[in-house]
């Protein structure tokens, strides 16, 4: 499967590792060219020479995006630092280039509800972490090793 993973800080990098270890293709597309340090960070090997593409470039470009490889993409992930640009680059994906798998990062819990409803695979670790404090209050959840 080919995965074209937009954003490069600690989750991009995760996800983009994580799939390459199991024997994905990965291209990472990022604005700033140091991002790539974190795909490079802990490894025995550069990224490029594990098999990744990493591309340089602004996701709410196409040319980047084509650049990138998301013509070829199966799955799509927009992991960047915003909510409006992954939402923006997510539909893209999506409606414009039919990739069948988008998953989309949002931190506004009304927002990523939303988005979902229209189609959207939305994660939102604001909303999770609500449900898990509202889960320990209710007595649902126990936090093990968190003292205080």
């Amino acid at each position: 499967m080919f995965v074209l993973i937009v954003g490069s800080g600690r989750v991009g990098s995760a996800v983009a590792k994580t799939m390459l270890a199991d024997g994905h293709t990965v291209s990472v597309l990022d604005e700033d060219p140091e991002a790539i340090a974190m795909l490079n960070r802990g490894q025995n090997q550069s990224w490029e020479d594990l098999g990744g593409q990493f591309t340089e470039g602004t996701a709410l470009e196409i040319d980047a995006l084509l650049q990138a490889g998301i013509e070829r993409a199966d799955a799509f992930v927009a992991s960047t630092d915003g909510d409006n640009t992954n939402l923006v680059i997510a539909q893209i994906a999506q409606r414009q280039f039919e990739v069948e798998r988008v998953v989309v990062r949002v931190l506004d819990p009304a927002r990523a509800k939303w988005y979902a409803q229209q189609g959207l695979q939305t994660v939102c670790p604001t909303q999770t972490a609500i449900e898990l404090l509202e889960g320990a209050v209710r007595g649902e959840i126990r936090f093990e090793g968190v003292s205080g």
